[in-house]
């Protein structure tokens, strides 16, 4: 399974995927403590972390196996 990099704490856990026609074992990431994370380690806004996250992470395919992300409050517009 593909990983992100450097957010292994933000890793949920395993989940089985339909993509390009089969089923496929992705890891599964809380999109809000990546969020977090770039706000306090790399002193980003919540606004750019967010723009951070869409371009550069949400964006990326890698392959079949590329990583799932989710917003489990899904707390963007309310802070």
């Amino acid at each position: 399974m593909l990983k992100i990099d450097g957010y292994d704490h933000a890793i949920i856990g395993p989940a089985f995927i339909w993509r390009d026609q089969s089923v496929v074992g992705v890891l599964v990431y809380d999109a809000e403590k990546i969020r977090d994370h770039l706000m306090k380690e790399d002193g980003m806004s919540m606004e750019d972390a967010r723009e951070y996250i869409e371009f550069n992470i949400e964006s990326a395919y890698m392959g079949v196996d590329t990583p799932v992300l989710v917003w489990p409050s899904d707390l963007w517009d309310e802070e």
